[in-house]
C-alpha cells in the first residue's frame, strides 16, 4: 500500500452498486465537483473523475493543508521538541515586543491549534499577505480581543504561525519536513506547498495532491497513523487531534459546522471526522463504518456536498 491503494469491486465490499450510482448522481448536479473517492476496509470501491480533472493530476487543497500541518506539529510533540502549552511569544521572540502586551503572553500552541487564540476576524486576509509584509509578524501585532481558549474563530493566521514554528524548530520547511516522514511512506510523490514571501509554507493553504494521495492521508487516520506496519504518526496525536477539543457550535444543529473542532480537524455528524477546504475539497473518515470519502470540487454550498455523503453512502456502508 505505499503506491496506489488496492481496488475492490462495491459488491465485494458489500456496497450497493445502486447507492454508489446514486451518489454519483447526486454529485452530479451540483457545479462542480471534480473527483471523488470511496474506501472501504482500506480498498478503493467507487472512483470518478470529471474532466478537466484526472487521477493523475494534482488538485489544489486549501485548507485541507491545515490538517497536514497539524500531523507535523504532532510529530514534533513526540519528538519532544514542541509542547501544547509552549508560548508562541517564546516560540517566534524575533517577532514580539521583549514585553507583549494584552493576551499575547497567554497564547500557547494549543490555541493555534484549536482556532481558539482570541482572534474576532482573520488575522491574515488574502489582501494583507503581499510580498512586503512579514506574515508572522502581521498576525502578532492584530489584537487578541478574547483570551486565549475562550473563543473559537476559524483563522488561517494560526496555522501558519504553527507553519513557523515549525520551521523555527527544524531549519526545514513543512513540506521538506514531512516528505520523508509523511509524504515519501505513503507514496505520496510530488506533493507541493506554496511558500511565504518568507520561504515558510504557508500552512493553512497551498498543499496541491491527488484525489488518491488525499485518501492515502485519510486511510492513515482511519488507521490510527498506522501505514504498512509503521507507526507514520503518533497514536495519540491521531486520536487527540480528531476528537471534540473545542465547541464551534451548536451540536443539535443539522449542521457539519457546528459538531465541534479537534487540533485542524473538524468533527461531524455521525461520529466522523474530515479535513476540508475551500470550494468543496473534502476527506471525510468515517471510523464507525471503516470508510473514507475524498472530494475535490469547486462549488459553494460545501454542507450539501456532505449531506449527499450522509444520504447516500452513510446507509450502503452499514
Amino acid at each position: 500500500m505505499t503506491g496506489s491503494l488496492s481496488r475492490k469491486s462495491p459488491a465485494d465490499a458489500s456496497v450497493s452498486p445502486a447507492a454508489i450510482q446514486a451518489f454519483e448522481s447526486a454529485l452530479e448536479s451540483l457545479d462542480t465537483v471534480h473527483s471523488y473517492m470511496l474506501v472501504k476496509s482500506g480498498s478503493v470501491v467507487a472512483e470518478r473523475w470529471w474532466a478537466p480533472a484526472a487521477p493523475d493530476v494534482p488538485h489544489v487543497m486549501w485548507s485541507i493543508s491545515k490538517s497536514f500541518t497539524s500531523a507535523a506539529i504532532g510529530m514534533l510533540i513526540d519528538q519532544g521538541l514542541l509542547g501544547l502549552d509552549y508560548r508562541v511569544a517564546d516560540l517566534l521572540p524575533d517577532a514580539v515586543d521583549t514585553s507583549p502586551q494584552g493576551y499575547l503572553p497567554q497564547l500557547a500552541v494549543r490555541h493555534l491549534l484549536t482556532m481558539t487564540t482570541g482572534h474576532d476576524e482573520e488575522s491574515l486576509p488574502t489582501d494583507e499577505r503581499g510580498d512586503q509584509v512579514d506574515w508572522v509578524r502581521h498576525i502578532l501585532a492584530e489584537p487578541l480581543v478574547h483570551e486565549p481558549g475562550t473563543h473559537f474563530h476559524y483563522n488561517s493566521g494560526a496555522t501558519y504561525l504553527l507553519s513557523a514554528i515549525a520551521q523555527r524548530i527544524t531549519g526545514q520547511t513543512l513540506l521538506d519536513y514531512l516528505t520523508p516522514r509523511l509524504f515519501r511512506p505513503l507514496g505520496i510523490q510530488k506533493p507541493t506547498w506554496e511558500p511565504s514571501p518568507q520561504g515558510i509554507s504557508a500552512g493553512a493553504w497551498g498543499l496541491d495532491l491527488c484525489t488518491e494521495d488525499l485518501a492515502k492521508f485519510g486511510q492513515l487516520y482511519l488507521q490510527r497513523g498506522v501505514w504498512n506496519g509503521e507507526q507514520v504518526v503518533p497514536l495519540e496525536w491521531t486520536l487527540a487531534a480528531t476528537s471534540w477539543q473545542v465547541p464551534n457550535g451548536d451540536p443539535r444543529e443539522p449542521s457539519d459546522w457546528s459538531q465541534g473542532y479537534g487540533y485542524q480537524f473538524w468533527r461531524c455528524r455521525h461520529n466522523a471526522f474530515r479535513a476540508d477546504g475551500k470550494e468543496g475539497q473534502f476527506c471525510v473518515v468515517m471510523p464507525e463504518q471503516d470508510a473514507v470519502v475524498v472530494i475535490t470540487a469547486d462549488l459553494v454550498d460545501m454542507q450539501e456536498e456532505l449531506d449527499e455523503v450522509w444520504r447516500h453512502l452513510l446507509p450502503a456502508l452499514g
